[in-house]
């Protein structure tokens, strides 16, 4: 199966929870990532959080505009879930 096909078919929030894991490294292989855990907690840092960022633009294919840059939106898993629905429907970059 090529990675473009495993990608479509994963969930959005799977697909988050990939790129936390990726970034946050072996501290988050052997534990659960609770989706409304503050990704601050789980021991993203500030630039972490940066690369998450940026690794979400990539992963989805959409700029999050500067307005929605906010502590809010990178709470939590589920928070940036809903931010990149949101941004994702508002159409292409």
């Amino acid at each position: 199966m090529n990675e473009t096909r495993e990608t479509s078919e994963r969930t959005p929030r799977e697909r988050l929870i990939g790129l936390v894991r990726q970034i946050l490294g072996a501290q988050s292989a052997a534990r659960p990532l609770p989706i409304d855990a503050r990704l601050s907690e789980l021991g993203m840092s500030s630039i972490k959080m940066v690369s998450l960022m940026l690794a979400i633009e990539v992963e989805f294919d959409i700029t999050i505009p500067a307005s929605d840059i906010t502590p809010q939106n990178f709470e939590s898993i589920a928070a940036v879930e809903m931010l990149v629905l949101k941004v994702a429907d508002a159409g292409p970059r």
